[in-house]
C-alpha cells in the first residue's frame, strides 16, 4: 500500500511540473501582429463600398 502511495505521489508531482513549466513558457511567448498590407486594405474598403451600394 505504501509504494502505491509512493507512485501516486510522484506521478502528481511531475504533472504539477510540468503544467508549471508549460504555462511558465506560455506566458512568456511574445506574440506578435503581422503588418497591414495597403493594397490588402485599400482592396478590402472598396469592396465594403461596393457591398454597401449593392444593398
Amino acid at each position: 500500500m505504501a509504494n502505491f502511495l509512493i507512485v501516486s505521489l510522484v506521478i502528481i508531482f511531475i504533472i504539477l511540473i510540468l503544467s508549471l513549466t508549460t504555462t511558465s513558457k506560455a506566458y512568456q511567448y511574445k506574440h506578435t501582429i503581422d503588418p497591414v498590407d495597403p493594397h490588402s486594405a485599400a482592396n478590402n474598403s472598396k469592396k465594403q463600398e461596393n457591398d454597401n451600394q449593392q444593398r
